[in-house]
């Protein structure tokens, strides 16, 4: 008697152990180290299902409707972008995703052109309809609550890292975009701003050409300089990162005359003053070098004929014409050897 409740404890033993492995052990069935399900809004418990089933994440889905049901998941799904280690449990799967712990997505912003860039980019990043997300942002309400329009909607973007839920609105998104703006434009630069005579948004479009014209940091303030210099004698920017954006072409590497001709507020070769709004998302050291103009009476610069990405800089335009043609000259012998164009500078 005594032995066969030894074995019938073994067994209970054993069948305990077995259940414990199926609820507790690896029940995933990918290779990677970590499986992203994004779950749509709106989705049903059928619907992520079929998503796991599509991309063979469980073992055995059996068992996860079995866990699931029981914990009535099913009745609590909730949309988001969960991150699934490689080995996770079944248990731990379940109540992850009834519980609505969602892994949050850092939205990275680098330089962007445009407004449809933006859009593109957080299209790709999280649940929002790219369409939908211009849609909003494009709205003549949302613009006049922001105090922006159409060319100046881009200056709320700074390149930074955003971290946002996979399913978050476009509200939401604008809402972190417009914080870190006002954030960085504190008193103080905006006192800069003043003292230049120009609103932050134009400083920011300013600083947009000069984030197209230089990689350089350490001539940022020499180049904002310049172009401070021709805005204060009514002398036109001239610059031709702003033809490539009238253009809409930005794989130009140089700007000729049949491209100055184009039609458009944003050649400033053509139209006095500043363009009606930022043609990139620079950098805050580069609105900063803004902010900080070196002084000088520089008005012209032309790339350096070192190709070391510096440029030289001059006072008028005879001495520009010199050192425009010293460059061509450099230019002409480079192009013989790598056959292949470059930058002018402006």
């Amino acid at each position: 008697m005594k032995k066969i409740l030894i074995i019938l404890l073994a067994v209970v033993a054993i069948g305990l152990l077995v259940t414990l492995w199926f609820f507790s052990g690896s029940a995933t069935d990918f290779s990677k180290k970590t499986y992203y399900l994004e779950i749509p809004t709106g989705s049903t418990y059928e619907d992520v299902l079929a998503i796991m089933k599509r991309d063979t994440v469980l073992k055995s889905p059996a068992l996860f409707s079995f866990v699931a049901n029981r914990l009535n998941y099913p009745e609590k799904v909730k949309a988001g972008r969960y991150a699934i280690s490689k080995g996770s449990s079944i248990l731990s799967i379940v109540r992850k995703l009834r519980n609505g712990q969602q892994d949050p997505v850092n939205l990275v912003i680098n330089k962007l052109r445009t407004r449809e860039d933006l859009a593109s980019l957080v299209g790709r990043r999280l649940e929002i309809d790219s369409a939908a997300f211009m849609q909003y942002v494009l709205n003549p309400d949302s613009l006049k609550h922001w105090g922006l329009d159409t060319n100046t909607l881009i200056s709320t973007v700074l390149p930074d890292t955003y971290t946002y839920f996979w399913n978050t609105t476009p509200a939401r998104v604008m809402e972190k975009l417009l914080a870190a703006r006002k954030n960085f434009w504190n008193d103080t630069r905006k006192q800069q701003a003043a003292k230049l005579s120009l609103t932050p948004e134009q400083v920011v479009t300013l600083a947009s050409i000069v984030e197209e014209e230089t990689n350089n940091n350490q001539e940022k303030d020499t180049i904002a300089s310049v172009y401070l210099n021709r805005l204060k004698i009514n002398m036109r920017l001239g610059a031709d990162p702003t033809v490539k954006f009238a253009l809409k072409d930005f794989s130009l590497r140089r700007i000729y005359n049949k491209h100055l001709a184009v039609e458009s507020p944003f050649n400033t070769y053509r139209v006095a003053g500043l363009p009606p709004g930022p043609i990139c998302t620079p950098q805050q050291v580069t609105i900063d070098a803004v902010l900080n103009p070196a002084t000088t009476k520089y008005l012209y610069f032309v790339a350096s004929p070192k190709f070391d990405g510096t440029h030289i800089f001059a006072e008028n335009y005879q001495q520009h014409l010199a050192n425009a043609r010293v460059y061509q000259k450099a230019l002409d012998i480079y192009l013989k050897k790598k056959n292949q164009p470059e930058d002018t500078g402006s």
